[in-house]
């Protein structure tokens, strides 16, 4: 079955959550939150930022990435960060995705990366420059998947 699967590391910021959140719902995405945390999912500006999305929303929640792995074994997991090599564009995107993101301050642990070099990746910015928001990173992420495979299931025209 083809889908796609948001993994969020440890998010801190609740209005960047709840802007994933929006994306994924808008897009049918499943949104995967690993604790720790930096807000509860109570959180009133992260349920504003995903407005009325929420029951849409295929939310799956863990305690540590550990849990993670354990419930999703067979997970094809791409990770993003500025520090990989290879540039998002350039991979074509399994059926059954997984797009792992970092914490907004530090992005996802060395280790990680360097353990699964081969599906780290990173969108091309200006030299010097830090990051992109989270939000937005996910976002592109999401809809290159989608530009790849025809958007399937989404509307392709406008309802002017």
């Amino acid at each position: 079955m083809s889908h796609i699967h948001v993994v969020l590391l440890e998010p801190e910021i609740p209005q960047n959550t709840g802007n994933i959140a929006r994306t994924c719902a808008a897009t049918g995405a499943s949104l995967h939150l690993i604790k720790p945390l930096g807000f509860s999912i109570d959180d009133k500006h992260m349920k504003r930022a995903g407005l009325d999305y929420w029951d849409s929303l295929d939310l799956h929640v863990y305690e540590n990435l550990e849990e993670f792995y354990e419930k999703n074994p067979n997970a094809l997991v791409y990770y993003f960060s500025k520090k990989a090599k290879h540039v998002y564009s350039e991979i074509d995107y399994p059926d059954d995705v997984y797009l792992c993101f970092g914490r907004e301050s530090v992005g996802l642990p060395e280790e990680l990366l360097k353990k699964n070099e081969d599906r780290s990746l990173r969108m091309p910015m200006k030299e010097g420059l830090r990051s992109l928001n989270l939000s937005n990173t996910v976002a592109i992420a999401v809809y290159e998947v989608l530009r790849q495979r025809g958007f399937p299931s989404l509307e392709r025209e406008g309802n002017l």
